[in-house]
């Protein structure tokens, strides 16, 4: 679900999520109807029930449903990586691409989550919070595997608060945009400048993490 306008080779339930997404991100969920996202998808706003029960349903569908992919998305790769042999780094560094296309091509859902993530029903909200602790874990994992130095149980905490702040870091995507973002550009970088570059301070990050680690205070 990236930021290029719905097309009609989209099935009708993904144009419906994209411009939905698009529409929360800029006016917020309670400033957007039912009918404005239907406009925006070349339907009437009543046929949207036939895709989604309502708005909420829509919001659900979209916060749990990128949870889900992230963590599925995840646990793919890191499989894949490792049953290539490439080793806990290889592993860490296809979390870390794939957690960085996520923060460029689909940063309405990252708006969504910190602004409207109040806005889902308690059942659905406890739902994205289990999902994004596993994510979180199969990081926090991989990270100690990565990195000897953090493999200590009293080293958890500081592997783990560093993952915490690489979310930060490449979630903060929604404020790097530059004047040509349309046409592919962050900050005044080409698309594959900006995900290297991000690639590059996550993986910062967690060396400054490992050689902090032991130090007075780390923990």
């Amino acid at each position: 679900m990236s930021n290029v306008p719905a097309t009609a080779a989209l099935p009708r339930r993904d144009q419906i999520r994209k411009e939905a997404a698009r529409l929360f991100a800029a006016r917020g969920f309670l400033g957007v109807g039912v009918d404005e996202i239907g406009k925006a998808v070349g339907i009437s706003g009543p046929g949207l029930y036939r895709h989604f029960a309502g708005k909420d349903a829509m919001l659900a569908d979209l916060l749990v449903g990128i949870s889900e992919r992230l963590l599925e998305e995840g646990r793919r790769r890191a499989g894949d990586r490792a049953g290539d042999g490439a080793g806990a780094q290889g592993v860490l560094d296809a979390l870390i691409s794939g957690h960085v296309d996520f923060a460029l091509d689909d940063r309405d859902l990252i708006t969504l989550h910190d602004r409207e993530l109040l806005h889902l029903k308690e059942e659905d909200r406890r739902r994205v919070r289990r999902l994004q602790r596993g994510y979180l874990e199969l990081w926090v994992e991989v990270v100690r595997q990565a990195f000897p130095a953090l493999a200590g149980p009293d080293e958890e905490p500081v592997a783990r608060a560093a993952v915490h702040a690489v979310f930060g870091l490449l979630n903060s995507t929604p404020h790097s945009l530059g004047p040509n973002v349309a046409q592919g550009e962050w900050a005044g970088l080409p698309r594959d400048s900006m995900a290297a570059l991000l690639h590059s301070l996550a993986q910062g990050a967690f060396a400054a993490a490992a050689r902090s680690a032991g130090r007075p205070g780390a923990a």
